[in-house]
């Protein structure tokens, strides 16, 4: 019987693509470069499971893929390969997640209490658990752009809460603001656990993770190192941070330099042949693995490219379009140019308009 959850993740991997402009963005868009691009891998094949009312903590350094994870897992931003299945509604705490600063608090709440399919009578009936929780003041009528960052942890954390998701996602919204503020959201984390919700805790702080999560995945520079029971990832995540605080200056960069190169060398193909030769032991009578494997990859993802074929067609249409702009301005008719093609360049000398006595 397979394993029952409510988040499962495959093999999922997210490039980024480290340009230095936004012609180089643009261009890259349209398969225009003749160079090519940096990119950094901010995960290399992550694979994990979450169950119904589990709590998983999310651990790792600083630039190890953590919040990328979260991100991906609540639909923020596409993996580069793999599959996510998510069984219900996210809802992700960050500071500033999906706030529009040149909003005020209070349109912020309606905005995103309607992205999360609520009515305008929902949220009515809501709102004012919503304020009061939030507990920002006057600044509610003001543009969110103004706030702190504690500010908007609060407002965040506040509408997030009270729509009421399947999945709540949090990510380092805990490390800003007053105790009073933060025992306020433990008290509501706490009461999610009681109503057996699935949480995801994103957080530097090892005695948050230890107080909150029943299991914990440590993401170590875009892999996942260790899956398991809190205490025991916790006390190997400290035994490392004990370990690399104990290097030198010099010995903690070249660590560093060598995970990030690492991040960079990163090779999908070797990985994807890699899951093929895994698939052709398990399944040996199975002549469809690569294809199946390329499948799982590729088969749920959203190309943020435009494919080959696109490219083609939109240079068709961007030609047509001047062409037909071309024989506009020049008076002739279509069949005119096709047939003298260099009548384009030389225009009537007088139009005949509609009415107009010849």
């Amino acid at each position: 019987m397979a394993e029952e959850y409510k988040i499962q993740v495959k093999n999922i991997t997210k490039q980024y693509e480290l340009f230095k402009t936004q012609s180089e963005k643009l261009r890259s868009f349209f398969a225009l470069n003749r160079k090519p691009i940096p990119h950094f891998w901010s995960l290399m094949g992550v694979s994990l499971t979450v169950k119904p009312g589990e709590t998983l903590g999310l651990i790792g350094v600083n630039g190890s893929g953590k919040s990328t994870l979260s991100n991906i897992i609540s639909g923020i931003i596409p993996p580069t390969t793999g599959t996510v299945d998510v069984k219900g509604d996210t809802s992700i705490i960050a500071i500033g997640a999906g706030l529009r600063g040149n909003l005020t608090g209070l349109e912020n709440i309606r905005l995103k209490a309607l992205m999360q399919g609520l009515t305008n009578q929902e949220i009515d009936n809501l709102m004012d658990d919503i304020v009061s929780f939030a507990d920002i003041g006057d600044f509610l009528y003001q543009p969110v752009k103004s706030y702190s960052s504690g500010m908007k942890s609060r407002l965040g954390f506040s509408i997030a809460v009270h729509v009421n998701p399947d999945i709540l996602i949090i990510d380092e919204a805990l490390s800003v603001g007053d105790d009073t503020f933060y025992q306020k959201c433990l008290d509501k984390i706490n009461e999610f656990k009681a109503e057996k919700k699935t949480i995801i805790f994103v957080s530097h702080s090892l005695k948050q993770i230890e107080l909150m999560c029943d299991r914990v995945a440590w993401i170590h520079y875009g892999t996942l190192r260790q899956l398991g029971d809190t205490d025991e990832v916790v006390s190997e995540y400290r035994q490392f941070t004990k370990w690399f605080k104990g290097l030198s200056k010099k010995e903690k960069k070249q660590f560093q330099l060598k995970m990030k190169q690492d991040q960079k060398d990163f090779d999908i193909d070797a990985f994807q042949n890699e899951l093929i030769e895994e698939k052709q032991k398990a399944e040996p009578n199975n002549p469809r693995v690569a294809s199946e494997v390329k499948h799982q990859l590729y088969g749920s993802v959203i190309s943020e490219k435009m494919s080959g074929g696109n490219v083609l067609l939109t240079w068709a249409v961007l030609l047509v379009g001047l062409f037909l702009a071309g024989v506009n301005v020049s008076g002739h008719s279509v069949s005119e140019v096709i047939q003298h093609p260099s009548s384009i360049v030389k225009p009537v000398k007088h139009l005949d308009l509609p009415g107009e006595n010849k």
